[in-house]
């Protein structure tokens, strides 16, 4: 076989389909596009118009709440901590916090912040830092040991 012979298998690739050259081509005239009117030119940008009647979706109520201040936490377990330290990505020696987490590969950015959450165990007797942990999860920790230390939140006096 020679590097000139090599050809992909019949059928594996299609060729691009011709459009506006004349009726006998099958796609001539309006190109496959139908009749006249917005849709046909190019530029169309109409997702959700309907002809200047007030659209669907401004004609239906708005419901719930959007908090604008609400945190976006990356969830991490200790299941996937220990997993790190079992596999050499994490030193169980050294503290524990996000950099740490994002450098071991464990998530891949740093949001606001990790949340840790007791799904699994831990062995080893560790020191981690997190924006925010679950009751459990510091429970386990301390129980083999370690410390997990969330910043506490100031208190809105009333």
């Amino acid at each position: 076989m020679k590097l000139n012979e090599i050809a992909d298998k019949a059928g594996a690739t299609h060729s691009r389909k011709r459009l506006g050259r004349g009726i006998g081509s099958g796609s001539g005239k309006t190109g496959g596009r139908g009749v006249k009117g917005q849709k046909a030119r190019s530029g169309v940008a109409i997702n959700g118009f309907e002809g200047g009647q007030m659209p669907l979706y401004r004609r239906l109520p708005k419901r719930g709440f959007v908090n604008t201040f609400a945190k976006n936490y990356n969830i991490v377990s200790l299941a996937r901590i220990q997993q790190a330290i079992e596999a050499g990505k994490l030193n169980a020696s050294a503290t524990i916090d996000a950099d740490a987490l994002k450098a071991a590969g464990v998530v891949r950015r740093v949001l606001d912040g990790v949340r840790i959450l007791s799904d699994g165990e831990v062995s080893a007797k560790l020191t981690i830092q997190a924006a925010g942990a679950s009751k459990a999860a510091i429970e386990k920790v301390e129980k083999a040991g370690g410390s997990l230390t969330v910043p506490q939140k100031v208190e809105a006096e009333a």
